[in-house]
């Protein structure tokens, strides 16, 4: 797991309560990220936007994801080092979604679908990974946990 920032408890050490909840209230943080992510649908494309004036991809990761209370950088490269891998049939709502060698990543929201801020469309929209642009530039997704934060 070469690059990966997630260090996961040694397999003979027990989970103690309080990382348990520790880590059932992160993935309630990470989940909020979809229904927030839901309401910038419409907002202005901005090159370099982290704000409900304009977003850009990652401005918008980065946003959403401090409003759920989780600190992100905003650069999709850098972004993709937070969490763990995880394989596309796999992908959960709120797992992040990187594209084009890392220059460009969304949200995951169900559904074959996520949430971005695509420069060509002008806004924030919803995409669909299958869509033909999309499924060629997959690069890999993220799924951010309590301990795979920098």
């Amino acid at each position: 797991m070469a690059g990966a920032c997630w260090i996961g408890p040694a397999a003979a050490e027990p989970h103690r309560p309080d990382d348990r909840a520790r880590s059932a209230d992160f993935e309630h943080r990470r989940s909020k990220t979809v229904s927030l992510v839901k309401r910038f649908i419409g907002v202005p494309y901005l090159w370099g936007g982290e704000s409900v004036a304009g977003f850009d991809c990652s401005g918008l990761v980065k946003h959403v994801y401090a409003l759920a209370g989780i600190a992100m950088p905003h650069n999709a490269a850098q972004q993709y080092q937070y969490g763990v891998p995880v394989p596309r049939d796999q992908l959960r709502p709120g797992d992040l979604v990187f594209f084009d060698e890392l220059r460009h990543n969304g949200i995951y929201v169900g559904d074959g679908r996520f949430v971005h801020a695509g420069r060509s469309s002008g806004n924030v929209v919803v995409a669909r990974l299958d869509d033909s642009w999309f499924r060629i530039r997959w690069f890999g997704a993220r799924r951010l946990t309590a301990d795979g934060l920098p």
